[in-house]
């Protein structure tokens, strides 16, 4: 039998959560208080040791990934996803279980690890790559490659203090990338790059994982994570919840999240908070679920504490196969002239042309010129579309396949050779 990539037994990470520190907390305060009075300060450290909390950000962990395989990690915030990359690229070690792998990992974990602000592209490629277990000769004659890869040609002899996390992630990348691991892990960074470079990052991991090597992707953004995964595992308050087909996994993932609407945002550069994203029906009241044909409205409250001047939001609907359709004022050209103070930006979507399948929606607000993010892309809201298609005149065969299937139906019609004409469109039919 052939040796996993990767075997994960019984794995844990225990952190310590303390209290927040004092005043006259410090090592001097410390030796002072003991010589002075041993007694309460031997309480004192009893007490504030009982004060302490334990959190276990993974716990019981146990999975197997074999040689080749395309494995993408889903889950909440603080579900434990970044902490067991840490874990398997050794940058931590795990309080209990055990991790044997095979092969070189080369890992993208954190924007700009393992580079120096004052040297240039090219010292820290060098630099990096060294890191990452290249030899100076592998360096040499992958340069070029690196170089054209990342887009910093211009800049490739300016110290990396002065490039933006956009070059920081692009560098980066290309470095980790064309080390040739037989592992690669590459956490959700990619959602600082623009979205030629996160096509471009997708492609170059869509290549490696055909060249047979072992790929672990973590990410929110499930269509990369379907596009680019065979296999799921959703990790859930530090556990593993499921593991199998990528499409059975985020289905799954979207459904235990219908409902659970809760969403705040804030960018304190900018004072701006999103504060809560509703959903709601034609008649205006709150739902996570919608039939085919009904509106559905998507309410932002948000709080601006300082004056913005003509914002752009962009509201995107995914569901498991990808995107579906989007609201964006930088194509429609309608913004609001400013916001300031607390308000309500809502859209409405009409007649859902949407199939009984579950679905998201992704938003982004950036400044006027349409280039900075006061928020990237973020999922906000979850919902499900319900309902028997027979209702909507649908008798096809293949009916059954149809909440895996393109989930868009536009209205149109067939006409057949004896002349008789089918209207097909997502809305009830008289019975």
């Amino acid at each position: 039998m052939e040796t996993p990539a990767i075997a994960i037994e019984n794995l844990g990470k225990q952190y310590t959560l303390d209290r927040q520190r004092r005043k006259g907390d410090g090592l001097r305060h410390a030796i002072e208080a003991a010589i002075r009075s041993p007694l309460a300060w031997a309480r004192t450290r009893r007490r504030r040791r009982a004060e302490r909390t334990i959190f276990w950000a993974l716990r019981n962990v146990s999975v197997q990934i074999q040689q080749g395989e395309v494995v993408g990690i889903i889950g909440r915030n603080g579900a434990g996803k970044s902490t067991l990359l840490k874990l398997l690229s050794r940058i931590t070690i795990p309080t209990e279980g055990r991790i044997c792998i095979e092969g070189r990992i080369a890992s993208l974990l954190e924007v700009g690890t393992g580079f120096h602000n004052e040297l240039t592209g090219r010292e820290n490629i060098f630099l990096n790559g060294a890191i990452l277990g290249m030899t100076r000769a592998e360096i040499i004659r992958k340069f070029d490659e690196i170089v054209s890869f990342s887009e910093i040609e211009e800049f490739l002899d300016t110290p990396v203090k002065r490039y933006s996390s956009g070059m920081y992630v692009r560098l980066a990348f290309a470095v980790a990338a064309h080390l040739d691991p037989e592992i690669l892990i590459v956490d959700e960074v990619l959602a600082v790059g623009d979205a030629a470079f996160q096509k471009k990052c997708l492609g170059k991991m869509g290549t490696i994982a055909q060249s047979g090597r072992t790929v672990l992707f973590v990410s929110h953004n499930m269509e990369a994570v379907r596009s680019l995964c065979q296999r799921g595992i959703w990790l859930k308050e530090g556990r593993l919840h499921k593991d199998g087909k990528v499409e059975e996994v985020i289905e799954d993932y979207f459904d235990s999240l219908s409902g659970e609407n809760s969403f705040f945002c804030e960018n304190p550069e900018y004072g701006f908070a999103i504060s809560r994203v509703v959903l709601k029906d034609g008649r205006g009241q709150e739902s996570s679920q919608f039939r085919p044909g009904e509106d559905l409205i998507v309410e932002v409250n948000f709080n601006a504490r300082q004056r913005i001047e003509q914002p752009y939001f962009t509201l995107s609907v995914n569901g498991v196969n990808g995107s579906c359709f989007t609201a964006n004022m930088l194509l429609d050209g309608n913004r609001p002239r400013a916001l300031e103070g607390s308000g309500v930006i809502a859209c409405r979507f009409k007649s859902l042309p949407l199939f009984p399948q579950s679905y998201f929606i992704r938003m982004s607000v950036r400044t006027k010129n349409g280039n900075d993010p006061i928020m990237d892309y973020r999922e906000v809201a979850f919902f499900n579309v319900v309902g028997d298609l027979v209702d909507y005149g649908f008798r096809g065969e293949f009916l059954a396949r149809a909440s895996t299937s393109t989930p868009v139906v536009v209205p149109y019609e067939w006409q057949l050779p004896d002349g008789t004409v089918a209207h097909i469109a997502l809305a009830l039919t008289a019975k």
